[in-house]
């Protein structure tokens, strides 16, 4: 019998079991933003504050599967 999948409830989660199953091939990721700007809240409470990061440039992170 297969196991069943675990899941996910937030971000770091979903990114983690993905770079999990990526890395477990030999994969890389990539994304690739141009001008990227985040708003970044200071707690968990729906109404938090938010601080405003903003990169002038690009961020690139790719995706290949080795295997």
């Amino acid at each position: 019998m297969s196991e069943q999948p675990k899941e996910t409830h937030t971000w770091p989660e979903l990114a983690i079991g993905l770079y999990d199953k990526l890395t477990g091939r030999g994969a890389e990721i990539n994304y690739q933003f141009d001008n990227l700007e985040v708003f970044v809240p200071a707690s968990t409470q729906p109404d938090a504050a938010q601080a405003r990061w903003k990169l002038n440039g690009s961020v690139v992170i790719s995706t290949r599967d080795r295997a």
